[in-house]
């Protein structure tokens, strides 16, 4: 009797198990999403590179500026 018992529980669960595998392996679906790209240039002041390169050289040409012509007449008289 514990025999059959044990022969029909076995069977069920032989039973179960193939039917909880039917189909076989199916590769699971991941969706790719696309990566935007920024082709912006990346924002420099190069545009402010000229203009200081131009006001620094008007400050240099300003403060090497001498003043002789006081100096001339000093030594003249």
């Amino acid at each position: 009797m514990i025999m059959t018992k044990f022969a029909t529980f076995a069977a069920a669960l032989g039973l179960s198990a193939s039917s909880a595998l039917a189909g076989g392996y199916v590769a699971p679906v991941v969706d790719v999403e696309p990566v935007v790209v920024d082709t912006r240039p990346a924002s420099t002041n190069a545009g402010l590179v000229v203009p200081a390169l131009l006001l620094l050289g008007v400050i240099a040409a300003v403060a090497s500026d001498d003043d002789d012509d006081d100096d001339d007449d000093d030594t003249t008289n």
